[in-house]
């Protein structure tokens, strides 16, 4: 049974499908194909709220970054219950995260002049270099490395969800979101089970051309690895603006 800790990626995602026209089926070059129409509106969308966001005025901005983000939750949401929705609303979701990682990148970058650009090229950096370990067998995704990486990421889920609850009582979880060693020690675990999530992300979408799922499979597939590239990207902005607020 396939594993992925990606809740949009699950194991049954693809079962029951049974199709024979190579134009009608799945395939690892059109979901790549997809993967990066979906980037580049998430970065013009991205970029448009970057242009608008004023340091004297930030609150500006703010209406894009809520929007952004609970659009983007729910739309995400309806995609993983409807997948033969993801032709149109994976492209919307990417748009609607644009609209939120924007604002929040030029927060961050008038906050430490450079951190975007490092940020980005670690997310692609990590993207590659574990595509390459990938296809190369360096890294299997076997049902044990399957498992750990679900647990993994199961934790941090629960561990934010905590801090959040907390967060409405005005409290916190010690020492984890702060700057010192134990809170980039914390992100630095959490940088690393998001990028591995795309080592599970790969091997589901092998899968699914596999198993010869619908054309539409293309782009629910581009749709979940983009979710791991929208927490890899965040994750890594926070743990270098937590070592960067150290200087």
């Amino acid at each position: 049974m396939m594993r992925t800790a990606n809740p949009t990626l699950r194991s049954d995602t693809f079962t029951g499908f049974a199709y024979t026209s190579v134009d009608g089926v799945m395939t690892v070059q059109g979901t790549v194909n997809k993967t990066a129409i979906l980037l580049i509106l998430t970065a013009i969308s991205a970029g448009w709220t970057w242009s608008l966001w004023d340091p004297a005025n930030p609150a500006a901005v703010m209406p894009y970054v809520w929007a952004g983000a609970l659009g983007g939750f729910i739309v995400a949401m309806v995609t993983v219950f409807k997948k033969t929705w993801a032709p149109f609303s994976a492209p919307l979701y990417a748009l609607l995260e644009g609209l939120f990682l924007g604002a929040i990148s030029a927060m961050m970058e008038m906050q430490f002049a450079g951190i975007v650009f490092q940020a980005v090229c670690l997310t692609f950096g990590t993207l590659l270099g574990l595509l390459l370990a990938y296809k190369s067998g360096l890294i299997r995704a076997t049902e044990n490395f399957k498992l750990g990486i679900v647990a993994a990421t199961g934790g941090i889920a629960l561990v934010y969800l905590v801090s959040i609850v907390l967060g409405f009582f005005g409290m916190s979880i010690p020492l984890i979101h702060e700057n010192g060693m134990v809170g980039i020690g914390f992100s630095l675990v959490v940088v690393v089970i998001a990028a591995l999530n795309l080592v599970l992300d790969f091997d589901f979408i092998e899968a699914g051309a596999a198993h010869r799922a619908p054309k539409y499979m293309e782009w629910y597939g581009a749709f979940g690895l983009m979710v791991t590239l929208v927490w890899l990207y965040i994750e890594i902005l926070r743990l270098l603006a937590k070592m960067r607020s150290r200087d």
